[in-house]
């Protein structure tokens, strides 16, 4: 090995099986225990008081940190490059964690409208109720983002390889972009994984997860991750009060003055996650670490499989268009190359010839992919966006998220690619009852 091979540090493969474990103290167990607790004995009547007052580092009740979670936040932060981590119950509720964290009533966001379904709810219309306008914007366009700022505007949300899927955003231009608003840029990273791509080397300041998707790997646990980079300035303006402003919920506290370049972590798991509640359990975040240990091998496998049925659909006569970044004739292709330079995920919609009803017709016809609403797992899956997740939207909203009538998304898993062609060749070639 040579000196500079001896300084680079260890690699991806070796980070997601030991970053933030290590053997049991007390036990010399080799895998994170599951810490399934509540509370934890104080030392004494100070030890306490110190925890409490967030002058020493520790556990005291598992709403607020658990030492399995822990490891696993520990190991997300790694794999991404950020600073520090907090784990929440799902996705949503890590997204929620963030915009409580930044936002006062009357505070807005831009955000590009190529998201999850999900998202597009809790931004457009549940967060009204706690009184945060979304701006959506299409993300084709960079200057899009630019465009739809105001003075009000506290961040701007994307998704960097965008569900329902095949659409990369230019991430780069839009960190500029917020930058110069002196706002952060939040990049949901669940479709790609830290493995495919990590949006804090192109400007992200917050990478957002839901675990339950690829990270966890099989289908078993609901989670979600926030990972701070450290390297935004809350104080750089008077945007963030809530982290460069005493705290009365600590005595006054400042989180961004005391914690400096993880304060916005340690107030969403202080204030946010204390206050509102939706920890993570143990039991999840144990499968969750189990499952990123894989999370190399199986996203190299993802990325050939997703490939190979993204090509045979390609030339298929029942398909109206693939929507594949990995694709040379998808318009993102040239964004893939950039920000996904190890493949461009295994979440992909197509267009199927005949509308919705023949939408519907694949979904109920096919034997080897599972029709339900996930993504991320080991076993294929399928399902029919317009009657399921967008369907709170109207058309027009469908169609702006990549969500449309005649649209089917799939996940591709780690069965043989042959196999999974099989199927959705019989499917498509079904006939109408």
């Amino acid at each position: 090995m040579t000196g500079k091979d001896k300084r680079r540090g260890p690699g991806f493969e070796t980070r997601a099986i030991h970053a933030g474990s290590r053997p049991d103290a007390v036990t010399g167990s080799r895998n994170t225990p599951i810490y399934q607790t509540t509370s934890y004995v104080f030392e004494d009547v100070e030890h306490a008081a110190d925890l409490f007052n967030l002058q020493t580092f520790g556990f005291i009740y598992s709403r607020i940190a658990n030492p399995t979670v822990a490891v696993l936040e520990e190991r997300i932060a790694n794999l991404e490059g950020g600073r520090a981590a907090v784990c929440a119950a799902t996705g949503h509720a890590a997204q929620f964690l963030t915009f409580a964290t930044l936002l006062e009533p009357g505070d807005e966001f831009v955000a590009s409208n190529k998201l999850y379904g999900g998202s597009v709810t809790q931004f457009g219309i549940s967060f009204k109720r706690l009184g945060w306008t979304c701006h959506f914007v299409d993300p084709v366009d960079s200057e899009n983002f630019r465009r739809a700022l105001t003075p009000k505007c506290k961040a701007i949300f994307l998704e960097g390889l965008a569900n329902p899927g095949g659409i990369v955003v230019d991430m780069e231009p839009v960190a500029e972009i917020a930058h110069e608003a002196g706002i952060p840029l939040i990049v949901d990273n669940t479709m790609a994984s830290p493995y495919l791509c990590r949006p804090i080397e192109w400007g992200a300041d917050l990478v957002i997860h839901s675990t339950t998707k690829f990270l966890s790997g099989h289908g078993t646990s609901m989670g979600g991750a926030v990972v701070e980079s450290g390297r935004f300035d809350w104080a750089q303006n008077d945007k963030f009060p809530s982290l460069t402003e005493p705290d009365p919920a600590y005595h006054g506290l400042t989180f961004h003055e005391t914690f400096g370049d993880f304060g916005f972590t340690m107030k969403a798991r202080s204030v946010a996650l204390r206050d509102f509640g939706p920890a993570m359990a143990p039991m999840n975040a144990f499968l969750t670490i189990t499952g990123i240990e894989t999370l190399p091998v199986r996203m190299e496998r993802h990325v050939a499989n997703a490939t190979a049925v993204a090509r045979f659909l390609e030339g298929h006569s029942a398909v109206a268009w693939v929507s594949y970044a990995g694709l040379e004739s998808s318009p993102y292709r040239a964004l893939a190359r950039k920000y996904l330079a190890k493949g461009a995920g295994s979440v992909f919609t197509f267009g199927v010839k005949g509308g919705f009803e023949a939408g519907v017709r694949v979904v109920e016809s096919v034997n080897l992919f599972s029709h339900l609403t996930n993504l991320g797992d080991t076993r294929s899956l399928i399902i029919h966006p317009a009657s399921t997740t967008h369907r709170q939207l109207d058309e027009d909203q469908q169609v702006a998220a990549g969500a449309g009538p005649d649209t089917i998304r799939l996940s591709i898993g780690l069965e043989s690619a042959d196999d999974l062609i099989d199927d959705l060749d019989q499917a498509l070639s079904h006939e109408p009852a």
